[in-house]
């Protein structure tokens, strides 16, 4: 799977979700578009991580220099 933004993620994640919860899919799609997601809910949680570590990065920046 090409790299995908955060919101891309979420988007095919949103559409996996209808497919599932409309039930029009076989057991074997069912499958195929779970593991799908699984796959889409890790890219997920990388962008999140990556955010989270530049976010951290900056409050430190912040407080170093209010130490100053």
């Amino acid at each position: 799977m090409e790299k995908l933004s955060y919101e891309e993620a979420v988007t095919e994640l949103n559409e996996i979700i209808s497919k599932l919860e409309n039930g029009n899919v076989s057991m074997t799609d069912a499958l195929c578009l779970f593991e799908k997601g699984q796959v889409l809910i890790k890219i997920c949680y990388d962008h999140l991580d990556k955010a989270k570590g530049k976010l951290t990065e900056i409050k430190e920046t912040i407080d170093n220099i209010e130490e100053v």
